[in-house]
């Protein structure tokens, strides 16, 4: 087939929509003879680079390396079109279960803001088994980086080409393939701060090639380790800056406060018995203290005695009636930046040349990848650990005979008076238990993939044909700061270990002795696995046949793809005999599956039709057979024309479909508290705002109910999309827009939606009693089949080069605007406001984000300026903001943007050597600052999902070849 100018000059340039040409566009008609039709991502019909009608981006081998790129994750927190979302390990340091509880070792593609589910993750081409414990997305963790030779995005739906998933487009990783000879590789990451380096080691080797010699054998085998980052080693995530509107909402201190209890709490004869009763009145305002600390009564030590402790900004939270005699912990910054992970994986393939033009291979991909995660530690209060049982260890309040008992009596009489005091009565308390340790979750995950391929050429007819079979067997583990809840009552209601220690003072050896007796470490909190079985087969070819208008002859594709998806999940292994309770440990047990799988057949056809020497035409249809919901058609029509050497137009219609996961369908029913103080009965308050002046808007905390449906259908969506790419001399430009609309999102319904509408999402909340009204009990988030949600947006390209002294230069910019993101949260109500560049605790919808690259070449040296920049956005207004209660003089409604600048140099003088050096955030710019609650979104005083916390670090990439 005949290549125009831009199909030319970006097959030649090798990168894809957004490359950087190396070499000035010139008159390469000569090359056109040259030029290897290849498979490409996107389509069934080889053909060469950007030839087709949809967007696709190439990032090579050398891009990687030059950005100091060591995982697919850091991969996609650098592209443009990847969504800014809590779907990788440093946006989720906390405890997670059910739909998030795969967070605990797995990172997860995300494009066009569709979701995880909606982003189809190939190796190779070919599909892989998702997470053991996700169970519904490709872990990027286990991708065997190191051997990457290129990786194709597709920027567009590709339901009629792979089926279900591909909604918000394809991550194609392509290996190494006929490798021949030995390469030896270190990398190192070090960051200026400390904390968070990264290392990774691999050798590659291979022997024969497979045009000369008939065979190719290589391997590949990478070690590679992330160490912790921890929230204290860096400066900016202090979550102490209430003028600003941030303060950490826990009062469960190292130096424990006390608390209050609400029902019959002056009744010795009742287990919520207790020291300050119900509450004590405040003899300066008044005010009735139910949470309060001695360290901030007149006279004491003051709250900052400790470490990561503070005054309370009570306000902020509606709760100022506890202004000046509460404290709390700066949680967010104990938490870890980085979670420390080692993985180890091997890609072994063999292939054999068979007659002329057909080759067979046999692939085995492995991996194992060991994370660890580790946020602060646990806070215990007496009705969480004692469950109240007043009978055992007095519920697990701290006795009248505890050895600091004397000490929190007489600092509240002096302050309260003794006559409010229930002197002997026990203590009620929030405890953050440093001598616990900090929290830890170490997950396991081993993967493999054993791929058997055949494909060749017969005629003018390319075929291939696959038996794969891939496996994904994840286990969450517990580690420190894990104790059976019946010993920290025992430890705590015996006055042996004491939550109210000093500064200076510590645990006595009995204490510490009870808490290692109580220690959980090693439990299996639960485990995972996902298991794929395919057959796949496909044909393609120049049929011969030209429909008369000028154009070539018409290619066509054709297949089948038969599958075997299965999954199994478990909750806690121990014998339900012989199961105590362990504090705080997030066990998933509601949603333990036994193996569960369904089968999918599908057969496709592709027409590629030259209508003329300027027109073409790309057809597609998928038709895919599900177990349980039945078969779906998926059409595609794309279209290219050319009505000028140098300028093409573009553009694509397509429908997609997604069918739910396991997890979606047969997930159990779990609760969880509501923990926030930022919520009142919407339907008698605007939007659930607490007003504490008014008896109806008082604080309410239901119960979260989360869970999967089994009747759930399918999602299905139109893709569309339009674009231009324009050659003139040395510049090439690329505008694509694009838009996606589904109906019957599959989601858990949005909080805010909720507390927003309540009429209309009334069947979502359960009353005491049963009825329609009343108070609260609990709010209904399992998944439905919501309404539908538009998004839509412009993805732009720019590259040119030239030449500069003596040497050449050249300059790649693309970016992404998003135009809309609209949710209807049901089929009966309108849209709901476009959130493009407003806070959201899953993802953010950033307007702008754009990465510009410079390099230059000269002699031995190639230079690489990298910009990456993210455009600010509106924070999460604080509660206390929200309600009127607070008034931060400092506070600033939005988020300010997101620069850095990175510069690498690869110097190619020394003989089979490659030396990389590289430093990333050149001006060791900050996060910016947001003031989002660190309850329900990630980061402290940050936001992870947006920037980077390591800071300015520095890269050495050394590859020796033999």
């Amino acid at each position: 087939m005949k290549l125009n100018k831009i199909a030319l000059v970006l097959a030649m340039s090798g990168f894809g929509a957004h490359a950087v040409a190396q070499q000035p566009a010139e008159d390469n008609t000569e090359s056109e003879q040259t030029i290897e039709r290849i498979s490409v991502t996107g389509s069934n019909i080889k053909r060469t680079s950007l030839e087709g009608d949809l967007p696709i981006t190439v990032i090579t081998r050398a891009q990687i390396d030059a950005g100091g790129i060591t995982s697919a994750e850091q991969l996609l927190l650098q592209l443009n079109i990847s969504s800014n979302s809590n779907d990788n390990l440093a946006s989720n340091a906390g405890i997670v279960g059910g739909e998030e509880r795969g967070n605990n070792g797995a990172s997860s593609a995300n494009l066009r803001q569709q979701g995880v589910g909606s982003t189809l993750v190939l190796l190779n081409g070919r599909r892989v088994a998702t997470h053991g414990l996700k169970g519904r997305s490709v872990d990027l963790n286990s991708i065997p980086f190191a051997a990457i030779e290129r990786v194709e995005v597709l920027r567009d739906g590709a339901s009629a080409i792979y089926g279900t998933d591909a909604i918000g487009g394809v991550i194609n990783f392509i290996l190494k393939k006929n490798f021949e000879g030995a390469q030896l590789g270190a990398f190192a990451d070090h960051t200026e701060e400390g904390g968070g380096n990264i290392y990774r080691f691999n050798v590659l080797a291979g022997t024969g090639d497979v045009e000369r010699d008939g065979f190719n054998i290589m391997g590949s085998l990478t070690y590679k380790s992330a160490e912790i980052l921890r929230g204290s080693d860096r400066d900016f995530t202090n979550t102490f800056q209430p003028l600003r509107g941030l303060s950490p909402d826990t009062r469960g201190a190292p130096f424990a406060s006390v608390n209050d209890r609400f029902s019959r709490p002056n009744d010795p004869t009742s287990s919520q018995y207790n020291l300050v009763g119900s509450g004590l009145i405040n003899p300066n305002t008044g005010l009735e203290n139910d949470v309060l600390n001695v360290l901030a009564l007149p006279g004491q030590p003051g709250c900052d005695a400790f470490e990561n402790m503070g005054p309370d900004a009570a306000d902020l939270w509606n709760r100022s009636r506890n202004l000046g005699v509460s404290c709390s912990w700066d949680y967010p910054r104990a938490s870890v930046l980085q979670q420390p992970v080692e993985n180890i994986d091997f890609v072994g393939r063999a292939t054999m040349k068979i007659g002329e033009d057909s080759e067979a291979f046999v692939e085995l991909l492995g991996s194992e990848v060991v994370s660890k995660k580790v946020f602060e530690p646990n806070q215990i209060t007496p009705w969480a650990i004692g469950a109240g049982d007043w009978d055992t260890f007095g519920g697990g309040f701290y006795p009248s005979t505890g050895a600091s008992y004397d000490y929190i009596v007489d600092a509240l009489s002096d302050f309260y008076g003794a006559d409010q005091l229930n002197i002997g009565a026990p203590i009620a308390y929030r405890w953050r238990c440093m001598d616990c340790g900090p929290r830890e979750i170490e997950t396991t995950t081993s993967s493999y993939k054993i791929q058997l391929g055949l494909e060749g050429v017969i005629g003018d007819w390319d075929y291939m044909a696959g038996l794969s079979r891939s496996a994904n067997e994840s286990t969450s583990e517990l580690g420190s700061g894990y104790h059976f809840t019946s010993g920290l009552a025992q430890a705590i209601g015996t006055g042996v270990l004491n939550p109210f220690l000093l500064p200076g003072e510590s645990q006595t050896t009995q204490a510490i002795q009870a808490l290692d007796a109580a220690s959980a470490r090693g439990i299996e909190l639960f485990g995972g696995e996902t298991t794929m079985t395919q057959i796949d087969a496909s044909i393609s070819g120049n049929t011969g046949y030209e429909l008369g208008f000028g154009g070539d002859s018409i290619y066509v594709a054709a297949g089948i793809d038969l599958r075997r998806e299965e999954y199994k999940f478990n909750g806690d292994r121990r014998a339900a005999d012989t199961r105590p309770r362990i504090y705080g440990a997030p066990f998933d047990d509601a949603n333990a599956l036994d193996n569960v799988s369904r089968d999918i057949k599908a057969v496709f056809v592709e027409a590629l039709i030259p209508v003329s020497e300027n027109f073409e035409l790309n057809l597609a249809v998928r038709h895919d057979k599900y177990d349980g919901f039945g078969g779906t058609t998926n059409p595609k029509v794309g279209f290219k024309f050319t009505p000028v050497e140098e300028l093409l137009f573009r553009g694509a219609y397509s429908t997609g479909f997604r069918v739910p996961s396991f997890n979606q369908l047969f997930n159990g029913v779990t609760e969880e508290p509501y923990t926030g103080t930022d919520l009142a009965n919407p339907f008698l308050c605007q939007d659930g705002v607490v007003d504490i002046s008014d008896p109806n808007c008082q604080i309410i905390t239901p119960e979260i109910l989360f869970g999967g449906q089994i009747d759930l259908g399918p999602e299905e969506s139109e893709q569309l999309s339009f674009g231009f790419v324009f050659a003139k001399g040395d510049w090439i430009v690329n505008v694509d827009w694009w838009e996606i609309e589904i109906e019957g999102t599959i989601q858990t319904p949005g909080f805010k939606e909720l507390i927003e509408n309540p009429e209309l999402f009334r069947d979502n909340y359960v009353f005491d009693g049963g009825g329609t009204s009343g108070e609260i009990v609990s709010i209904d988030r399992r998944f439905i089949n919501a309404g539908g949600r538009s998004t839509s947006g412009i993805e732009l390209g720019i590259a040119t080069n030239g030449e500069l002294w003596d040497g050449t230069w050249g300059l790649n910019i693309n970016a992404s605007y998003l135009i809309e993101d609209k949710k209807q949260e049901r089929d009966n109500a309108p849209f709901g406001p476009n959130l493009v560049g407003t806070h959201s605790r899953g993802n953010i919808p950033l307007r702008w984000k754009n990465t510009a690259v410079f390099t230059y070449n000269y002699d031995d040296f190639i230079h690489t300026f990298t910009q990456i920049f993210r455009s600010g956005y509106d924070d999460e207004t604080p509660p206390g903001v929200a309600s009127g209660e607070a008034n931060p003089p400092l506070y600033d409604d939005s988020v300010d943007s997101y620069l850095v600048y990175n510069y690498s140099m690869n110097y190619t003088g020394f003989e089979n050597i490659e030396l990389i050096m590289g430093i990333k955030n050149l001006l060791d710019r900050d996060p910016p600052f947001t003031a989002h609650q660190n309850d329900f979104s990630p980061g402290a005083a940050f936001d992870p999902r947006v920037a980077d916390p390591r800071g300015r670090a520095y890269t050495v990439q050394f590859n020796y070849n033999f």
